[in-house]
């Protein structure tokens, strides 16, 4: 009788500990979730300014770029057009007509590149531009945010 006594009281010691389990209550739940949701959102601004600096470095390569092969672009065509000067003076002369061509066709390729070094300038500028909006966006975004760490 007695073991059964002191089992039946350690189960009721067992039964007592679960039951005054510490409850979390639904603010400390939300607050949490605040708080996950801005670390979340921290972190993306923190990717999106190491990406911006990134892009920032690049812009003053891709500027060189763009004005070198628009100088080569330039020299190109002026070449091109003493080739193409000399060949009008003598239109039947075989070696003109060659340098001429080759000089033209060196042009169109001076030229293309010169345009896809300004493309990729352009794209590289837009990139940023809409970087730093997205930043701004995500900064505003972090300081409404309640639970922001």
């Amino acid at each position: 009788m007695k073991k059964y006594l002191l089992i039946n009281a350690l189960c009721m010691m067992l039964f007592s500990l679960t039951v005054s389990a510490q409850v979390v209550s639904k603010d400390s739940i939300n607050n949490l979730k605040q708080q996950k949701d801005a670390l979340e959102v921290s972190k993306k601004l923190n990717d999106s300014k190491l990406e911006l600096a990134k892009l920032e470095n690049e812009l003053e390569s891709k500027t060189r770029e763009k004005e070198k092969t628009a100088e080569q672009a330039q020299k190109s065509a002026d070449e091109n057009n003493k080739a193409a000067e000399k060949l009008a003076n003598d239109a039947q002369d075989k070696s003109l007509s060659r340098k001429a061509s080759k000089a033209a066709s060196g042009a169109r390729k001076d030229a293309k590149r010169a345009r896809k070094a300004s493309d990729d300038l352009d794209k590289l500028t837009k990139n940023i531009e809409s970087l730093r909006k997205k930043i701004s966006d995500e900064e505003g975004k972090l300081s409404s945010m309640p639970g922001n760490p």
